[in-house]
C-alpha cells in the first residue's frame, strides 16, 4: 500500500456529506528538516524528529508541543505523511519504500554558501505550497545578513574557526561564507573540515578565533579545542562565539550568525 502522495497545498478528504479539507501532514526526518517545517509550515499536520527541541536547534521553541517521531519505516506507515523533508534522515528501508511508492520528498541540500541556502528555501517552500513563506524568508535573510564591506579581501582580518571538538572550516563550506559576510579572511588553509594543530597554532596564532560550539557544554567537553594551551592562545583573540544552533543546518540563520559575528557577540 502506497504512504502517500504528495499535494501542493492542502488535502481534501471526501466524506459522505461532501469533502472536507485537512491540513497537510508533512513528515520530518532529521533536525535540519524540523527547522525549516517549523518556519514554513507551521499550519501542517508535523511529525519532527526526536531532536527537534534540543538546544542546538534554532526552532526549538516553536517545536514545543508538537508530535515527535523516530524517521523510521513503521513511524511513516503509521503517520501517513503527504510531504517527506529530509537533510539527511531518514534510515535505508524507509527511503528505499518511500521512493517505490513515489512520496515526494523534499531533499535540502548541503549548501556552501548563501545562493545554495536561498535554493533550498525555495525547494522546501516550493514543494509544502508556500512559496510567499520563502520568498518572505530569503527577503528577512538578506536583511539580515551584514552590509557589503568596503576594504578589499586582502584587508580583511584573517579569523581561525574553531569548534569545541578541535576542527576547523576552510573554503568549501558554509562556515566559510559566514566569516566572508562578516568581513573575515578565513586563515584556515585547507579546505572543508579538518583537525586543528596546536603545535602549529602555537608557531603561527591567527589574528582572531571564531568559536562555534562552545555552548554546548556536555558536547566535547573533553574535545582539543577547549585544551588549556589553546584556551591561552584564544585570550584576547576571541572575535565572537557563535551558539550551536544557528552552526547545525544549513539554512537562513546562518545570516544571523553572520550578524552575530559581526556584532563580536
Amino acid at each position: 500500500m502506497r504512504l502517500a502522495v504528495a499535494v501542493l497545498a492542502g488535502v481534501i478528504l471526501v466524506a459522505p456529506g461532501g469533502a472536507e479539507a485537512r491540513p497537510l501532514r508533512v513528515l520530518s526526518l532529521d533536525q535540519c528538516a524540523d527547522q525549516y517545517v517549523l518556519a514554513l509550515a507551521p499550519d501542517a499536520e508535523l511529525a519532527l524528529s526526536p531532536r527537534a527541541d534540543d538546544p542546538d536547534a534554532w526552532m526549538r521553541e516553536a517545536a514545543a508541543g508538537r508530535r515527535r517521531v523516530r524517521p523510521t519505516l513503521e513511524a511513516a506507515i503509521a503517520f501517513q505523511p503527504d510531504v517527506v523533508v529530509r537533510y539527511w534522515g531518514g534510515e535505508p528501508r524507509l527511503l528505499a519504500r518511500l521512493e517505490a511508492d513515489e512520496v515526494r520528498v523534499l531533499t535540502i541540500e548541503d549548501a556552501t554558501d548563501f545562493n545554495g541556502i536561498r535554493a533550498d528555501i525555495r525547494t522546501v517552500s516550493d514543494g509544502l505550497g508556500v512559496s510567499e513563506r520563502g520568498e518572505a524568508m530569503i527577503a528577512r535573510m538578506d536583511a539580515t545578513l551584514p552590509a557589503e564591506p568596503v576594504r578589499d579581501a586582502g584587508s580583511r582580518p584573517r579569523a581561525l574557526y574553531l569548534t569545541a571538538g578541535g576542527f576547523t572550516a576552510g573554503k568549501g563550506v558554509l562556515i566559510d561564507a559566514i566569516l566572508s559576510a562578516a568581513g573575515f579572511a578565513n586563515a584556515a588553509e585547507a579546505p572543508y573540515f579538518t583537525p586543528v594543530s596546536i603545535e602549529r597554532l602555537v608557531l603561527a596564532p591567527p589574528t582572531h578565533f571564531i568559536l562555534g560550539f562552545f555552548d554546548q557544554v556536555r558536547g566535547d567537553w573533553r574535545g582539543v579545542g577547549r585544551h588549556p594551551v589553546l584556551r591561552r592562545l584564544a585570550r584576547g583573540r576571541v572575535a565572537a562565539k557563535l551558539p550551536a544552533a544557528a552552526l547545525t543546518c544549513p539554512a537562513w540563520f546562518a545570516a544571523d550568525a553572520a550578524a552575530m559575528l559581526k556584532a563580536g557577540v
